[in-house]
């Protein structure tokens, strides 16, 4: 891999990407630093390996979810693109290098629909207007393409007009959900959903495995990363046929999922918080065929554990991947996993600075820190994800 480095006309207003002018390699090596600053000490201390961080062989074109604000602009324009860095006031862009093909080209399309059809853009400051925001996910391995129109209550003017403008400028858009937000928020999605067009959700692909991806899911943005993550996940969890997974903070049940599809004979537990997360991953285990094995259920993940701990061996598990919010886990919940004592911990996170505090209250608790794995999911920003691997002592 060269020092190449890549540049794009609004970078310095957009602020989106903020390590676009640092050579890519340069880039793993930072993250990597980090890592080995935050979670290095425990690992050597367990005699445990720090692994060189998964980045990607082409940084481009990698999130496959792209997203709009829309404004007034004069003479009945609407202004879409990105928030310049710091404020509110929005960078237009015609294209994007970290966006899949085709992304901006449909959020663009949005706004040139609405200023045919009359339907006025959302002003920030007095809480009135229509149009907020457009999110689209496009397919990784499928061709589908879903599009989410956000409002500012449920009133769409010319709604049929709008949609059939999009349809004829933005064909490989498969579905049309509308969104209502009426929050004075700095949140994108509010929480009732309303399709204009196709099924209302779309459906990819990762490791084999078939998943429903409606307009509030959470899906990760970089699926070609996201299967190198799970992997590692499922590998680190150290899965044998007639094992009991717990898969916690499981969301639309996408890794417990792929863990029961690698390996046959092994029982999947889900547990999600969100119901509607629940219900899309019961259907995901359905599509895949793997209802009988994978079980989700709607529940807190600490009160869940708590319980589960308390009652002993009546609720046993051989292994659990974890992949908590940014916060990271709760004490309470690295409590009852230290108390079921489940063989392996697979821990993945977005946030390795509250992975590395919980980490180190799983060591307390009896296990060995046995390997990290950083993952580059988001090439030219500061993130980075990581995969913690844990052993009972």
């Amino acid at each position: 891999m060269g020092y190449r480095t890549y540049t794009c006309p609004i970078a310095k207003s957009c602020g989106g990407c903020e390590w676009l002018a640092v050579p890519y390699p340069i880039q793993l090596d930072r993250k990597q630093a980090l890592v080995e600053e935050v979670l290095g000490q425990a690992a050597r201390r367990d005699h445990g390996t720090l692994e060189k961080i998964c980045g990607m062989d082409e940084p481009r074109s990698y999130r496959h979810k792209a997203a709009t604000p829309f404004a007034p602009g004069s003479r009945g324009r609407v202004r879409c693109g990105f928030y310049a860095a710091g404020s509110h006031r929005i960078v237009p862009c015609s294209s994007c290098l970290v966006e899949a093909p085709g992304a901006r080209d449909v959020l663009n399309a949005v706004a040139r629909a609405a200023e045919r059809c009359g339907i006025p853009a959302y002003q920030e400051d007095r809480g009135s207007g229509v149009l907020r925001h457009a999110v689209v996910r496009m397919g990784y391995a499928t061709k589908e393409c879903l599009l989410t129109v956000v409002t500012n209550g449920p009133r769409l003017p010319r709604a049929e007009k709008f949609v059939n403008d999009i349809r004829r400028n933005q064909p490989q858009v498969t579905s049309i959900v509308q969104n209502i937000n009426e929050r004075r928020t700095n949140a994108i999605l509010g929480r009732q959903c309303i399709t204009l067009y196709g099924p209302g959700v779309m459906h990819d692909r990762l490791l084999g495995c078939s998943f429903e991806i409606g307009p509030t899911s959470f899906y990760q943005t970089n699926p070609a990363q996201t299967e190198v993550l799970y992997r590692l996940a499922i590998a680190g969890a150290g899965i044998v046929p007639g094992m009991r997974l717990l898969d916690a903070y499981c969301g639309t049940g996408t890794i417990g999922i792929c863990a029961a599809h690698e390996c046959p004979d092994v029982e999947v537990v889900g547990v999600e918080q969100v119901g509607g997360a629940v219900a899309a991953a019961r259907r995901n285990g359905i599509a895949n065929g793997l209802d009988k094995r994978c079980r989700f259920v709607r529940a807190d993940a600490t009160e869940y554990l708590v319980a589960a701990a308390r009652n002993g061996r009546a609720e046993r598990f051989d292994t659990l991947i974890m992949d908590p919010p940014r916060a990271g886990s709760t004490p309470e919940f690295l409590s009852a996993v230290c108390a079921l004592g489940p063989e392996r911990v697979s821990y993945v996170s977005c946030n390795v600075l509250t992975q590395a505090r919980d980490v180190e209250l799983l060591r307390e608790g009896g296990y060995r820190l046995e390997r990290v794995q950083p993952v580059d999911m988001f090439p030219h920003t500061k993130h980075v994800e990581c995969v913690a691997t844990l052993a009972r002592r």
